[in-house]
């Protein structure tokens, strides 16, 4: 608080060492007295003003960014920390299962048997448990992003099936932390709009190369054509709707990309006789 009546204070003595600057000398060209050195003093005096206006101006961007990344990092954090506690309250019953297991020799007679059905019960166990396979992004450099990811995953409509993959944990990039989650909310958001209880699968890459963070998203489609994937990033192109309420997210993330000189990729491929819809995103 004490910062900020500061601030406010000293923009107020710029604006009005300005105005009595300007009157000072309106007054000596009106009365004839107008020296040269009153007027390199008077531009002396607004070049340290605007001076300082604009390094108050850069100093307050920076800060309001550093409290968007901060206010980022408390909200996404949280899920990453449920994830944790879940995994957590899961070891005991984990132990439970690898002492059924240990001990299942008990009840079998003959060795492949019992191989058949250790098989059985630990593919039962890991189906039964979707966490598993969402803890590669515990492990990730940017924790921020992995909470805000986590928490896209588990708000997903219950038919979608999310897989993640993650294959460099030090994830590093140029772009600021609250541009990036916009950028990859937008495509997520759109992946999982597009999904249907038909076409429910959704794949997610995780990597890191030359310093730029890579992310994919894949998605099913059926039918899609390349004049329409070439019109994805237009302003106001949507296949939702034409109301003119969608058609903004991709052109908005699409603008973000260029902004920091990174690059988005969009194809599409054909995988287990299904049709995807492949964003890429370098930043």
């Amino acid at each position: 608080m004490v910062n900020w009546v500061r601030k406010f204070l000293y923009r107020i003595f710029c604006v009005i060492a300005l105005l009595v600057s300007v009157y000072l000398v309106v007054d000596f060209l009106v009365s004839g007295t107008f020296d040269y050195r009153i007027f390199l003093m008077f531009l002396l005096m607004v070049v340290v003003i605007v001076w300082g206006i604009a390094d108050w101006r850069k100093s307050y961007i920076l800060m309001q960014q550093k409290e968007s990344e901060l206010k980022l990092y408390q909200h996404y954090i949280q899920p990453l920390e449920e994830l944790v506690k879940e995994i957590r309250a899961k070891q005991h019953e984990f132990d439970n299962h690898m002492n059924a297991i240990l001990n299942m020799y008990l009840t079998v007679d003959n060795y492949e048997e019992l191989v058949e059905r250790q098989s059985a019960y630990i593919t039962e166990v890991i189906k039964d448990d979707d966490s598993r396979q969402y803890l590669p992004l515990l492990r990730i450099s940017d924790k921020v992003l992995a909470g805000f990811l986590y928490s896209k995953i588990v708000r997903a409509p219950s038919y979608v099936k999310t897989e993640v993959e993650v294959k460099s944990l030090e994830i590093i990039s140029g772009i600021s932390e609250h541009h990036l989650i916009e950028i990859v909310g937008t495509l997520v958001d759109n992946a999982y709009e597009a999904c249907t209880k038909e076409r429910s699968q959704v794949i997610m890459e995780l990597d890191s190369e030359d310093d730029r963070l890579v992310f994919m998203i894949k998605n099913q489609v059926e039918d899609m054509k390349l004049r329409n994937i070439n019109r994805f990033f237009e302003k106001g192109y949507s296949t939702k709707s034409e109301d003119g309420r969608h058609g903004l997210g991709l052109y908005n993330a699409k603008m973000l990309i260029e902004r920091y000189h990174g690059d988005i990729i969009v194809s599409t491929e054909s995988a287990n006789d299904r049709e995807y819809i492949c964003m890429k995103v370098i930043v």
